[in-house]
């Protein structure tokens, strides 16, 4: 096997999904449905399929690349990805597309994953039963960068900040009231689970007032503007509530946004590239029709008001690649634009390169070559030899192990 090997990828279909941003990215013809994500990596739910061979898959055919891994781990991995993670890939890789509001989440540390999902097997709740919350034992912190314009929300504005907002709107006093005169982090668990249990004539209210506001611009009508979407795109959802208490924020190409355990956050619209850590482990705030666990929500988040975590590329002195510095462990997430001029990528830790633009070239000193157009990826396993890319005008995007 070559030290690298084509990937193919599953699409997964949500309602939220953009029908053209993905097949535009991969050159692959529309088919009039939501694509919302790409999947890059070894998910036993959809795994990519590692091509035996290096260029064109032909052969042996494509496999799941989890059932390789399960075949051999330090091989595919590494020992030292095996020791510190397990027998498995220990990251996520997506492209995410939506064209409307993912659902408002929060994701719970590690030992709180721990303690849920054993509580949940004693309970006998099946692992795809639609009320289930832990469906492993992992934490999912998470990095998304946007490929173009993107909003999200994103953790708990400053108490004073949020009061100005309702009192702009003219809703919600009590709220507003509270925010000035209490501390943020007694106050806010108690907004949330009032919003969340809020009657119809509460939410017809903020609705209403959103939409005015929105369409009478000033000051606050551009950040109405996005609740009042979520509104239109999530009719009599309680999760709008919880909404105006999170920060509402803009990224550009390039920027980037880290989301650690106990942050309340939802992705509203945009492309991007998204790396994780491989759980799929999420309770729900809203905007969406599936189970909302309230009081294992309020267990989980984090109420403390903060700046969101923006993230600026950071040049890693290589000249060609720059990284988006975080604390996960499970992962890292760079940027390369390689020029004419071969550069090394080989690493002692499995990594996914993934080109969004251009086209690069991947080749080992043992004559193996990989062309990788826009949209396409690569498997490159630890420790098998020196892989050098090429790539003039070409943008990738590299995952690994932190």
């Amino acid at each position: 096997m070559p030290p690298f090997s084509l990937l193919k990828n599953p699409v997964r279909r949500y309602a939220w999904g953009s029908p053209t941003a993905i097949p535009a990215l991969t050159g692959a013809a529309p088919d009039g449905t939501p694509q919302a994500e790409l999947w890059l990596g070894a998910h036993p739910s959809a795994p990519s399929l590692l091509c035996a061979s290096g260029d064109s898959g032909d052969g042996t055919g494509p496999r799941p690349l989890n059932e390789l891994i399960d075949a051999d781990p330090d091989g595919l991995l590494g020992a030292d990805t095996v020791r510190r993670f397990g027998p498995a890939l220990p990251f996520l890789f997506k492209v995410l597309a939506s064209d409307r509001a993912l659902s408002l989440q929060v994701h719970p540390t590690r030992a709180q994953a721990e303690a849920g999902y054993a509580a949940e097997q004693a309970r006998g709740i099946p692992l795809d039963a639609p009320e289930r919350v832990y469906r492993d034992r992992g934490h999912k912190p998470e990095l998304l960068c946007a490929l173009g314009d993107f909003e999200a929300l994103c953790g708990f504005r400053p108490a004073a900040a949020t009061a100005r907002l309702l009192d702009a709107l003219g809703v919600l006093a009590p709220w507003a009231a509270a925010l000035r005169t209490r501390p943020a982090e007694a106050v806010l668990p108690e907004l949330l689970r009032s919003g969340l249990n809020a009657d119809g004539s509460e939410l017809a209210a903020v609705t209403g007032a959103l939409r005015r506001t929105a369409a009478a611009g000033g000051p606050y009508g551009a950040g109405s503007a996005a609740y009042a979407r979520l509104a239109e795109e999530y009719p009599g959802d309680r999760g709008l509530l919880a909404a105006l208490l999170l920060h509402h924020v803009r990224l550009t190409a390039g920027q980037a946004l880290y989301l650690d355990a106990g942050v309340p956050h939802a992705y509203l619209r945009g492309v991007g590239v998204e790396l994780m850590a491989n759980s799929d482990n999420v309770l729900r705030c809203g905007l969406t029709p599936k189970h909302v666990d309230v009081d294992g929500l309020l267990a989980v988040t984090d109420f403390r008001p903060g700046e969101p975590g923006l993230l600026a590329p950071r040049p890693t002195g290589d000249g060609f690649e720059e990284e988006y510095p975080s604390p996960a462990e499970e992962f890292r997430l760079s940027r390369l634009r390689p020029g004419a001029a071969a550069v090394r990528v080989d690493r002692p830790a499995p990594q996914i390169l993934l080109c969004v633009s251009g086209q690069a070239l991947l080749h080992s000193p043992g004559g193996s070559e990989l062309p990788l157009p826009a949209g396409a990826s690569a498997y490159l396993r630890p420790g098998a030899g020196p892989v050098e890319l090429t790539g003039p005008g070409a943008e990738l995007f590299r995952a690994t192990t932190g």
